[in-house]
């Protein structure tokens, strides 16, 4: 029993040397993205929803808010979103009709777009979910400078995690990107970005 609780330890501590190691390099690429230049060309891309095909160009004329997570993630993911939500909720209605919230999936081995769309709408119905294939997802999160990697964990149910940024991607009317908006911003500050960017 005591060799095992010993055991149980030693993989415990390895586990948190591993993620603290991803929080480094999270950190530090973090640091590099946030203070290089961000691709700001009309971009566009086409993932998969469970309605259908998505594409970027679909939304030309509304201003796009991207978000980058997974649905089994179990906390950054739910805050964000609950934030996004808040921020929509502080829009009148003629605003909220001109703005389109797209969360993307960065885990396509375990987020079908069944899930995703539920997932999504838990958090406001006007949050569409989507997802793609692991070389299309992985030219989006370049494109916009996300950063995201599997982490294993053998000794937890979920098998494995995906850290990844955590920032909200503002796309303007014509598909060029306003700006980024950290974790955890304020609610009414998000809700008062979107706003500028539909005056621009």
């Amino acid at each position: 029993m005591t060799v095992l609780n010993k055991k149980n330890r030693y993989s415990a501590f390895i586990l948190g040397v591993i993620l603290l190691l991803c929080a480094v390099v999270f950190f530090l690429w973090s640091a590099i993205v946030n203070n290089s230049d961000i691709e700001t060309s009309k971009g566009n891309f086409e993932l998969q929803s469970a309605s259908g095909p998505v594409a970027l160009s679909d939304y030309r004329g509304k201003v796009v808010v991207l978000y980058f997570g997974y649905a089994f993630c179990p906390d950054v993911c739910p805050t964000s979103l609950g934030i996004l939500s808040l921020a929509l909720n502080e829009l009148s209605t003629v605003e909220l009709s001109n703005v389109q919230p797209i969360f993307i999936s960065v885990d396509p081995e375990r987020d079908t777009v069944e899930r995703l769309k539920t997932y999504a709408e838990a958090f406001h119905p006007s949050i569409i979910g989507i997802t793609g294939s692991t070389l299309d997802i992985a030219e989006v999160a370049q494109h916009y400078g996300v950063l995201y990697m599997k982490v294993d964990m053998p000794e937890s149910a979920m098998g494995y995690a995906v850290d990844h940024s955590s920032e909200y991607y503002v796309i303007n009317r014509d598909g060029s990107l306003n700006q980024k908006i950290s974790h955890g911003t304020d609610p009414k500050k998000v809700a008062e970005v979107l706003r500028q960017a539909l005056k621009s």
